[in-house]
């Protein structure tokens, strides 16, 4: 199996056209068309249906592609850090952040490391804590700010904050106490809430319940820009970190204010896969990574947030 053969699948599988995909990579059609046989009569499989309307993936074809696409990353990075000097650091890093904390973070962080290790280049993605997780332990990611949550694979965990959720209203509800949206009332409204079992779906039944409540779901969404719009157009309420509806609430598009008696905190963890060796570059963007969210609680753009230990 050679590099060319997987770099002829990957640019096919994207592409969905050996024609195209022979633009992408600068070579001549006839070229990619034999990197797929050959790739094809060694797994003795067939990795691609062919049609007039293209090229489209088989089973074989999806998961041979996954392999395939982690094994050129792999390589990648390894010429990256081959590339190490005492001129600085150098490498490929891979890092999660959370969906929520993105909009806050990313820039900042990468800011930060383009700074002081400009020969550093990041990979930034971004998912809920469950695709985070399943990155980590698939090695696909290198380091993630995510939620604390059990994981079926080993991670390196070290506890960096605590924020509170917060309960948010429909701009047309006259008052929202800036002290704070007992539980009690919450449970009281038709809620926007995420599918289970979404972190946050999760937190908040687990406290309901512990006070004898339930949730009343009105819709059900997991993309948390729509759960905001539906509670713009008074659908019902939802709950959010306060890092996501701050800024809404200060221009009177949301009302909003944290939950409490009783409140209902989110724990947040750096997380590194622990079977895996850390590069001096993983170590340094974890550093800056912790660093920038430091800084965000200190100036007060993290809303509700306390750092642990």
């Amino acid at each position: 199996m050679e590099m060319r053969q997987l770099q002829a699948l990957l640019a096919v599988a994207d592409t969905g056209s050996v024609t195209r995909a022979a633009e992408l990579l600068h070579v001549v059609q006839p070229a990619v068309t034999r990197q797929i046989h050959n790739l094809e009569a060694e797994l003795n499989a067939t990795l691609f249906d062919r049609s007039r309307t293209g090229m489209r993936l088989t089973d074989v074809g999806i998961q041979v592609v996954d392999r395939a696409r982690r094994a050129l990353s792999e390589l990648d990075r390894a010429r990256e850090e081959a590339r190490s000097s005492a001129a600085g650091l150098h490498g490929i890093v891979t890092v999660g952040l959370l969906a929520s904390t993105a909009t806050l973070l990313a820039v900042p962080f990468v800011a930060a490391v383009a700074e002081r290790h400009p020969a550093v280049r990041l990979r930034v993605v971004t998912g809920y804590g469950g695709h985070l997780s399943r990155w980590l332990e698939a090695g696909d990611v290198d380091v993630a700010l995510t939620y604390s949550q059990s994981s079926a694979a080993p991670l390196e965990v070290t506890p960096i904050l605590e924020e509170d959720l917060w309960a948010v209203a429909p701009p047309g509800i006259a008052h929202v106490p800036e002290a704070g949206v007992e539980l009690r009332d919450l449970l009281r409204r038709a809620l926007v809430m995420p599918s289970a079992p979404h972190a946050i779906r999760s937190l908040v039944e687990t406290a309901a319940a512990r006070i004898g409540g339930s949730l009343d779901i009105a819709v059900e969404t997991n993309d948390a820009g729509v759960q905001k719009q539906l509670v713009q157009s008074g659908i019902g309420w939802t709950v959010l970190p306060g890092i996501m509806v701050a800024e809404d609430a200060e221009g009177g598009v949301l009302n909003s204010a944290p939950i409490v008696e009783p409140g209902i905190p989110r724990k947040i963890v750096l997380a590194r896969p622990s079977s895996m060796r850390s590069t001096a570059a993983v170590r340094m963007v974890a550093e800056l990574l912790q660093e920038t969210v430091l800084d965000l609680i200190s100036a007060g753009k993290w809303p509700s947030a306390r750092l642990i230990g």
